[in-house]
């Protein structure tokens, strides 16, 4: 069951994928490919007919998408979190104090040459 479902969710992600370029939007896509004939989608063209059959595959593929999750969840009974790995890091005992630093004074700085 869960290989249908699958092979469905492929096959609807690229219908979904060719519906969405065959729109037209503000520069062209591939809505040019779709033909000229508007009276098979009625007197509006295909942008409703393609609207409408964008909404029903997005549908059919959420449906699909929940399902599917729900299916495999059933089936295999697992989650990814399952395989991490968690350890515990002991801390460490003591810190030990940083040396102490000289009073030394810092080297001078070069001084600039004296122009006349």
């Amino acid at each position: 069951m869960l290989q249908v479902l699958f092979i469905l969710q492929i096959i609807l992600a690229i219908v979904l994928t060719i519906i969405v370029l065959l729109q037209k939007s503000s520069s062209i896509g591939l809505g040019a490919y779709s033909g000229s004939n508007e009276s098979l989608f009625g007197a509006k063209g295909p942008a409703g007919f393609l609207a409408k059959l964008t909404f029903t595959v997005g549908a059919l593929f959420i449906i699909n998408t929940i399902t599917l999750g729900y299916m495999y969840n059933k089936e295999y009974n697992k989650s990814i979190v399952d395989n991490i790995k968690t350890e515990t890091i002991p801390a460490p005992a003591a810190v030990p104090a940083p040396p102490a630093e000289s009073k030394s004074e810092a080297p001078a700085a070069p001084q600039a040459p004296q122009t006349k």
